[in-house]
């Protein structure tokens, strides 16, 4: 059964000088955690504040949980959970007071679905008086999470939610994510964290309001069409420099503390001749090795 269905959706801003969204279409299977995957700027938000009714489409159609987001807007709206980007709660309002307002909105209270919520809201419970403003980042992100599953929605929108956030923090709030998924709550999560896209049943990658591809991100990665390999040395600018001007390069980019290559016509002797043009640029101790490729190489070669 599909929680959401998304059809050639379009959403242009300035009159529309501004296309945002650029006939999106695709659909969200009822229990899945599904991943908008892409940098900032390419059209997620747009397309979630469609789906949770604070936005008209310009064109197009969508459903969340067999609801029209135009026609069935109310209904929507009391059944899903949206956390955005930014923190938007009441940052005069207590960590308790926060929650209490949340609840009574849609008409529940704190006790009635206290078990969805426990295992977030027991670590925010010693801080419970104290101001929403005054939380951590983390903290902050875990109040909000909590505001937007007091009622038990069907589905739960969660519009970049680890940007900003520590490494253990994002741990952490996944491993929620993944509780919450066994509760039978339709996630739809966006990130521009690459590495994040492994962990969602499936994932769309967006780019400048289009949608590239939708798929598992194990088939993603198996698609790639390419041999990548991994280059290292000890001047990471310079060899990130000398590797754009190597004439065998197909394409070249950081990638951690590598550079990710892919050559124009890779051979058995590719890797040799690619040491002796760096060696002679003046590079020290450098490495070239075949290496699988990742979701973000894989968005790399698909905006070409």
């Amino acid at each position: 059964m599909e929680a959401l269905c998304i059809s050639n959706l379009v959403k242009s801003y300035n009159k529309g000088k501004t296309l945002a969204v650029d006939d999106v279409s695709f659909s969200v299977e009822k229990g899945e955690m599904f991943g908008l995957i892409g940098p900032d700027g390419s059209g997620k938000t747009s397309i979630f504040r469609m789906l949770t009714t604070l936005l008209l489409p310009d064109k197009g159609s969508a459903s969340v949980a067999g609801h029209d987001v135009v026609k069935d807007y109310q209904v929507i709206r009391s059944i899903v959970g949206y956390m955005p980007g930014r923190f938007s709660l009441y940052q005069d309002l207590s960590v308790e007071e926060n929650l209490n307002f949340f609840a009574t909105l849609f008409n529940t209270t704190i006790e009635e679905n206290y078990s969805l919520i426990k295992e977030i809201y027991v670590q925010l419970e010693p801080f419970k008086t104290r101001r929403a403003g005054k939380l951590s980042g983390g903290m902050k992100q875990k109040l909000a999470l909590c505001c937007a599953l007091i009622h038990k929605p069907e589905v739960l929108f969660l519009d970049e939610p680890t940007t900003g956030v520590d490494v253990m923090s994002r741990k952490e709030f996944w491993e929620m994510l993944k509780r919450l998924q066994k509760e039978g709550i339709t996630v739809l999560v966006s990130t521009s964290y690459m590495d994040e896209a492994t962990l969602c049943d499936r994932i769309g990658l967006i780019q400048g309001g289009k949608l590239l591809k939708v798929d598992t991100p194990a088939n993603v990665i198996r698609d790639y069409p390419d041999k990548l390999y991994s280059v290292k040395a000890g001047a990471p600018y310079q060899l990130l420099k000398d590797l754009s001007a190597y004439p065998e390069r197909a394409d070249s980019y950081s990638a951690g503390a590598y550079v990710h290559l892919r050559f124009k016509a890779p051979d058995q002797q590719s890797s040799a001749r690619l040491l002796e043009y760096l060696h002679s640029k003046g590079h020290e101790n450098v490495e070239v090795n075949e290496t699988e490729a990742t979701v973000e190489d894989c968005f790399i070669r698909l905006m070409e």
